[in-house]
Protein backbone atom coordinates (compact mmCIF):
# COMPACT_ATOMS: atom_id res chain seq x y z
CA UNK A 1 0.00 0.00 0.00
CA UNK A 2 1.32 3.44 -0.88
CA UNK A 3 1.83 6.23 1.68
CA UNK A 4 -1.45 7.61 0.43
CA UNK A 5 -3.56 4.64 -0.54
CA UNK A 6 -5.63 5.19 -3.67
CA UNK A 7 -9.29 5.97 -2.92
CA UNK A 8 -11.75 5.31 -5.74
CA UNK A 9 -15.07 7.15 -5.55
CA UNK A 10 -18.07 5.23 -6.92
CA UNK A 11 -20.70 7.75 -7.96
CA UNK A 12 -24.07 7.05 -9.59
CA UNK A 13 -25.75 9.99 -11.29
CA UNK A 14 -29.20 10.66 -12.69
CA UNK A 15 -30.51 14.06 -13.85
CA UNK A 16 -28.17 15.80 -11.46
CA UNK A 17 -27.16 18.84 -13.50
CA UNK A 18 -28.15 21.30 -10.76
CA UNK A 19 -25.75 20.10 -8.09
CA UNK A 20 -23.16 17.74 -9.55
CA UNK A 21 -20.51 20.39 -10.22
CA UNK A 22 -20.51 21.41 -6.56
CA UNK A 23 -20.11 17.78 -5.51
CA UNK A 24 -17.28 17.08 -7.97
CA UNK A 25 -15.49 20.25 -6.87
CA UNK A 26 -15.68 19.18 -3.24
CA UNK A 27 -14.09 15.81 -4.09
CA UNK A 28 -11.39 17.16 -6.39
CA UNK A 29 -10.38 19.83 -3.83
CA UNK A 30 -9.85 17.34 -0.98
CA UNK A 31 -6.47 17.79 0.74
CA UNK A 32 -6.17 14.02 0.33
CA UNK A 33 -5.15 13.94 -3.34
CA UNK A 34 -4.90 10.21 -4.09
CA UNK A 35 -8.48 10.07 -5.38
CA UNK A 36 -9.99 8.82 -8.61
CA UNK A 37 -13.68 9.05 -9.51
CA UNK A 38 -15.64 6.37 -11.36
CA UNK A 39 -19.06 7.66 -12.40
CA UNK A 40 -21.93 5.69 -13.87
CA UNK A 41 -24.70 7.81 -15.32
CA UNK A 42 -28.03 6.02 -14.98
CA UNK A 43 -29.56 7.26 -18.25
CA UNK A 44 -29.88 10.97 -17.49
CA UNK A 45 -32.09 13.03 -19.81
CA UNK A 46 -30.60 16.38 -18.74
CA UNK A 47 -27.09 17.84 -19.08
CA UNK A 48 -25.49 15.64 -16.42
CA UNK A 49 -23.35 13.58 -18.88
CA UNK A 50 -22.22 16.78 -20.64
CA UNK A 51 -21.10 18.32 -17.35
CA UNK A 52 -19.27 15.13 -16.34
CA UNK A 53 -17.50 14.95 -19.70
CA UNK A 54 -16.33 18.53 -19.24
CA UNK A 55 -14.78 17.58 -15.90
CA UNK A 56 -13.35 14.45 -17.50
CA UNK A 57 -11.56 16.58 -20.10
CA UNK A 58 -10.08 18.75 -17.34
CA UNK A 59 -9.13 15.77 -15.15
CA UNK A 60 -8.54 12.89 -17.60
CA UNK A 61 -6.48 10.86 -15.14
CA UNK A 62 -8.89 11.27 -12.24
CA UNK A 63 -12.37 10.83 -13.74
CA UNK A 64 -13.85 7.94 -15.69
CA UNK A 65 -17.45 7.83 -16.94
CA UNK A 66 -19.71 4.90 -17.76
CA UNK A 67 -22.83 6.02 -19.63
CA UNK A 68 -25.61 3.51 -19.14
CA UNK A 69 -29.34 2.92 -19.36
CA UNK A 70 -31.70 3.68 -16.50
CA UNK A 71 -31.61 0.61 -14.25
CA UNK A 72 -32.13 2.13 -10.80
CA UNK A 73 -30.02 2.96 -7.77
CA UNK A 74 -29.00 -0.48 -6.48
CA UNK A 75 -28.15 -2.03 -9.89
CA UNK A 76 -26.26 1.14 -10.82
CA UNK A 77 -24.06 1.02 -7.72
CA UNK A 78 -23.63 -2.73 -8.19
CA UNK A 79 -22.36 -2.08 -11.72
CA UNK A 80 -19.93 0.48 -10.33
CA UNK A 81 -18.53 -2.10 -7.92
CA UNK A 82 -18.16 -4.58 -10.78
CA UNK A 83 -16.11 -2.01 -12.73
CA UNK A 84 -14.09 -0.75 -9.76
CA UNK A 85 -10.30 -0.63 -10.00
CA UNK A 86 -8.95 -3.51 -7.91
CA UNK A 87 -5.58 -1.80 -7.70
CA UNK A 88 -7.16 0.86 -5.48
CA UNK A 89 -6.85 0.46 -1.71
CA UNK A 90 -10.16 2.02 -0.68
CA UNK A 91 -13.57 2.72 -2.18
CA UNK A 92 -16.54 4.87 -1.27
CA UNK A 93 -20.12 5.33 -2.40
CA UNK A 94 -21.06 8.82 -3.47
CA UNK A 95 -24.27 10.66 -4.38
CA UNK A 96 -24.45 13.45 -6.93
CA UNK A 97 -26.10 16.18 -4.91
CA UNK A 98 -24.17 16.26 -1.64
CA UNK A 99 -20.94 18.07 -0.76
CA UNK A 100 -17.94 16.46 0.91
CA UNK A 101 -16.44 18.12 3.95
CA UNK A 102 -12.71 18.81 3.50
CA UNK A 103 -11.62 16.09 5.95
CA UNK A 104 -13.82 13.31 4.52
CA UNK A 105 -11.30 11.38 2.42
CA UNK A 106 -8.34 11.73 4.80
CA UNK A 107 -10.36 10.75 7.87
CA UNK A 108 -11.95 7.72 6.16
CA UNK A 109 -8.61 6.37 4.96
CA UNK A 110 -7.05 6.98 8.37
CA UNK A 111 -9.82 5.07 10.17
CA UNK A 112 -9.69 2.14 7.75
CA UNK A 113 -5.91 1.93 7.95
CA UNK A 114 -6.14 1.82 11.75
CA UNK A 115 -8.77 -0.93 11.59
CA UNK A 116 -6.58 -2.96 9.24
CA UNK A 117 -3.56 -2.64 11.54
CA UNK A 118 -5.44 -3.69 14.68
CA UNK A 119 -4.73 -7.31 13.82
CA UNK A 120 -1.34 -7.78 12.19
CA UNK A 121 -2.30 -11.32 11.19
CA UNK A 122 -4.98 -10.10 8.82
CA UNK A 123 -3.75 -6.60 7.92
CA UNK A 124 -5.59 -5.37 4.80
CA UNK A 125 -7.08 -8.81 4.13
CA UNK A 126 -9.84 -8.25 6.66
CA UNK A 127 -12.97 -6.50 5.34
CA UNK A 128 -13.31 -3.07 6.97
CA UNK A 129 -16.00 -0.43 6.47
CA UNK A 130 -16.83 2.92 8.03
CA UNK A 131 -19.76 5.30 7.78
CA UNK A 132 -20.62 8.57 9.51
CA UNK A 133 -23.33 10.94 10.54
CA UNK A 134 -24.26 13.65 8.04
CA UNK A 135 -24.84 17.36 8.30
CA UNK A 136 -28.33 17.81 6.90
CA UNK A 137 -28.80 20.99 4.88
CA UNK A 138 -31.45 22.62 2.74
CA UNK A 139 -31.02 23.00 -1.01
CA UNK A 140 -28.66 25.94 -0.50
CA UNK A 141 -26.43 24.03 1.96
CA UNK A 142 -27.72 25.87 5.04
CA UNK A 143 -27.28 23.44 7.99
CA UNK A 144 -30.45 22.08 9.57
CA UNK A 145 -29.65 19.01 11.72
CA UNK A 146 -27.26 16.12 12.31
CA UNK A 147 -28.61 12.85 10.88
CA UNK A 148 -29.09 9.98 11.60
CA UNK A 149 -27.35 10.45 14.98
CA UNK A 150 -26.85 6.70 15.41
CA UNK A 151 -26.01 4.14 16.53
CA UNK A 152 -27.23 4.16 20.12
CA UNK A 153 -26.31 0.48 20.36
CA UNK A 154 -23.24 -1.33 19.04
CA UNK A 155 -23.37 -2.04 15.29
CA UNK A 156 -23.44 -5.77 14.61
CA UNK A 157 -24.87 -8.49 12.40
CA UNK A 158 -27.82 -8.78 14.80
CA UNK A 159 -28.67 -5.16 13.99
CA UNK A 160 -27.82 -5.36 10.28
CA UNK A 161 -30.34 -8.15 9.62
CA UNK A 162 -33.25 -5.81 10.40
CA UNK A 163 -31.89 -2.25 10.18
CA UNK A 164 -29.51 -0.25 8.04
CA UNK A 165 -27.42 2.37 9.83
CA UNK A 166 -24.98 2.88 6.94
CA UNK A 167 -25.75 6.13 5.12
CA UNK A 168 -24.52 5.21 1.65
CA UNK A 169 -23.08 8.61 0.79
CA UNK A 170 -20.76 8.38 3.82
CA UNK A 171 -19.64 4.75 3.36
CA UNK A 172 -15.97 3.96 2.73
CA UNK A 173 -14.48 0.46 2.66
CA UNK A 174 -11.26 -1.34 1.84
CA UNK A 175 -10.34 -3.64 -1.05
CA UNK A 176 -11.01 -6.77 1.01
CA UNK A 177 -14.63 -5.61 1.43
CA UNK A 178 -15.06 -5.06 -2.30
CA UNK A 179 -13.64 -8.51 -3.03
CA UNK A 180 -16.00 -10.05 -0.46
CA UNK A 181 -19.01 -8.28 -1.97
CA UNK A 182 -18.06 -9.15 -5.54
CA UNK A 183 -16.72 -12.70 -5.37
CA UNK A 184 -20.22 -14.12 -5.93
CA UNK A 185 -21.37 -11.27 -8.14
CA UNK A 186 -22.67 -13.46 -10.98
CA UNK A 187 -25.14 -15.18 -8.67
CA UNK A 188 -26.50 -12.27 -6.62
CA UNK A 189 -30.22 -11.60 -6.95
CA UNK A 190 -30.12 -7.80 -6.94
CA UNK A 191 -33.90 -7.64 -6.48
CA UNK A 192 -33.53 -9.23 -3.05
CA UNK A 193 -31.09 -6.58 -1.83
CA UNK A 194 -32.79 -3.67 -0.07
CA UNK A 195 -29.96 -1.18 -0.72
CA UNK A 196 -26.32 -1.50 -1.68
CA UNK A 197 -25.15 0.21 1.52
CA UNK A 198 -27.36 -2.03 3.70
CA UNK A 199 -26.01 -5.13 1.95
CA UNK A 200 -22.45 -3.96 2.60
CA UNK A 201 -23.25 -3.40 6.30
CA UNK A 202 -24.81 -6.87 6.52
CA UNK A 203 -21.86 -8.62 4.89
CA UNK A 204 -19.11 -6.72 6.69
CA UNK A 205 -20.78 -7.01 10.10
CA UNK A 206 -20.65 -10.78 9.67
CA UNK A 207 -17.14 -11.20 8.26
CA UNK A 208 -15.17 -8.06 9.06
CA UNK A 209 -14.97 -4.81 11.00
CA UNK A 210 -17.51 -2.00 10.94
CA UNK A 211 -17.16 1.45 12.51
CA UNK A 212 -19.68 4.29 12.83
CA UNK A 213 -18.13 7.74 13.15
CA UNK A 214 -20.28 10.38 14.86
CA UNK A 215 -18.49 13.29 13.19
CA UNK A 216 -20.34 14.23 9.95
CA UNK A 217 -18.34 13.85 6.76
CA UNK A 218 -20.73 15.32 4.19
CA UNK A 219 -23.28 18.06 3.75
CA UNK A 220 -26.36 15.96 2.99
CA UNK A 221 -28.48 18.19 0.81
CA UNK A 222 -32.27 17.93 1.19
CA UNK A 223 -34.18 19.45 -1.69
CA UNK A 224 -37.53 19.17 -3.41
CA UNK A 225 -39.84 16.80 -1.53
CA UNK A 226 -37.23 14.62 0.15
CA UNK A 227 -36.87 16.35 3.54
CA UNK A 228 -35.85 13.86 6.21
CA UNK A 229 -34.10 13.54 9.53
CA UNK A 230 -34.14 16.44 11.96
CA UNK A 231 -36.87 18.24 10.07
CA UNK A 232 -39.43 15.54 10.79
CA UNK A 233 -42.09 15.49 13.45
CA UNK A 234 -42.41 12.44 15.72
CA UNK A 235 -45.53 11.33 13.82
CA UNK A 236 -43.70 11.51 10.49
CA UNK A 237 -40.81 9.47 11.88
CA UNK A 238 -43.20 6.84 13.20
CA UNK A 239 -44.99 6.67 9.86
CA UNK A 240 -41.73 6.15 7.97
CA UNK A 241 -40.54 3.45 10.37
CA UNK A 242 -43.91 1.71 10.05
CA UNK A 243 -43.84 1.86 6.25
CA UNK A 244 -40.23 0.64 6.10
CA UNK A 245 -41.23 -2.43 8.08
CA UNK A 246 -44.25 -3.15 5.90
CA UNK A 247 -42.41 -3.33 2.58
CA UNK A 248 -43.47 -6.49 0.83
CA UNK A 249 -42.94 -8.10 -2.55
CA UNK A 250 -46.14 -10.09 -3.03
CA UNK A 251 -46.45 -11.94 0.27
CA UNK A 252 -42.71 -12.12 0.87
CA UNK A 253 -41.23 -9.79 3.45
CA UNK A 254 -38.21 -8.00 2.01
CA UNK A 255 -36.21 -8.22 5.23
CA UNK A 256 -36.56 -11.99 5.20
CA UNK A 257 -35.86 -12.17 1.47
CA UNK A 258 -32.62 -10.26 1.96
CA UNK A 259 -31.66 -12.58 4.82
CA UNK A 260 -32.38 -15.62 2.64
CA UNK A 261 -30.21 -14.23 -0.14
CA UNK A 262 -27.42 -13.59 2.35
CA UNK A 263 -27.63 -17.17 3.61
CA UNK A 264 -27.68 -18.57 0.06
CA UNK A 265 -24.51 -16.70 -0.86
CA UNK A 266 -22.56 -16.69 2.39
CA UNK A 267 -24.16 -19.27 4.67
CA UNK A 268 -21.47 -21.89 4.16
CA UNK A 269 -18.76 -19.36 5.13
CA UNK A 270 -20.23 -18.25 8.47
CA UNK A 271 -17.96 -19.47 11.26
CA UNK A 272 -19.78 -17.93 14.24
CA UNK A 273 -22.35 -20.55 15.41
CA UNK A 274 -24.59 -17.98 17.11
CA UNK A 275 -24.82 -15.93 13.91
CA UNK A 276 -25.85 -19.09 12.07
CA UNK A 277 -28.55 -19.78 14.67
CA UNK A 278 -29.95 -16.23 14.62
CA UNK A 279 -29.99 -16.13 10.81
CA UNK A 280 -31.87 -19.42 10.61
CA UNK A 281 -34.34 -18.36 13.31
CA UNK A 282 -35.12 -15.11 11.47
CA UNK A 283 -35.69 -16.90 8.15
CA UNK A 284 -37.79 -19.71 9.63
CA UNK A 285 -41.57 -19.30 9.02
CA UNK A 286 -43.67 -18.23 12.02
CA UNK A 287 -47.19 -19.43 11.30
CA UNK A 288 -48.95 -18.70 14.59
CA UNK A 289 -48.74 -16.56 17.70
CA UNK A 290 -47.10 -19.35 19.70
CA UNK A 291 -44.23 -19.67 17.22
CA UNK A 292 -43.85 -15.87 17.13
CA UNK A 293 -43.62 -15.57 20.90
CA UNK A 294 -41.14 -18.44 20.88
CA UNK A 295 -39.06 -16.64 18.27
CA UNK A 296 -38.95 -13.39 20.27
CA UNK A 297 -37.70 -15.29 23.31
CA UNK A 298 -34.77 -16.63 21.29
CA UNK A 299 -34.02 -13.65 19.06
CA UNK A 300 -30.95 -11.47 19.62
CA UNK A 301 -31.86 -9.06 16.81
CA UNK A 302 -32.28 -5.42 17.71
CA UNK A 303 -32.90 -1.98 16.28
CA UNK A 304 -31.21 1.18 17.46
CA UNK A 305 -33.86 2.71 19.69
CA UNK A 306 -36.47 1.46 22.15
CA UNK A 307 -39.29 2.76 19.93
CA UNK A 308 -37.92 0.91 16.89
CA UNK A 309 -37.34 -2.26 18.89
CA UNK A 310 -40.87 -2.26 20.27
CA UNK A 311 -42.22 -1.78 16.73
CA UNK A 312 -40.10 -4.68 15.47
CA UNK A 313 -41.40 -6.98 18.18
CA UNK A 314 -44.99 -5.93 17.57
CA UNK A 315 -44.71 -6.65 13.84
CA UNK A 316 -43.25 -10.07 14.59
CA UNK A 317 -46.20 -10.80 16.88
CA UNK A 318 -48.81 -9.79 14.30
CA UNK A 319 -47.08 -11.74 11.54
CA UNK A 320 -45.84 -8.93 9.31
CA UNK A 321 -42.25 -10.15 9.66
Amino acid sequence: MSAQGLLQVLMSTYNGEKYISEQLNSILSQPYQSIQILIRDDGSSDNTPIIINQYKQNYPERIRLIEGKNIGVVPSFWTLMQHADLSADYFCFCDQDDVWMPHKAQRAVQLLAEMEKEDETFKSNIPAMICTDTQLTDGELNPTAIWPGMPHLKPSFYNALIQNIAVGATVTFNRATLELLMHKKKNVNIADIQMHDWWAYLVVSCFGKFHFEHTPSIYYRQHGGNAVGGEWTILQKLKKKWNSFLKHKGNKNLLVQQAKEFKRLYGSEIVNPEIRIQLDLFIEPRKNIISRIGYLRKSKLYRQSLMEQLLFRFLILVGYI
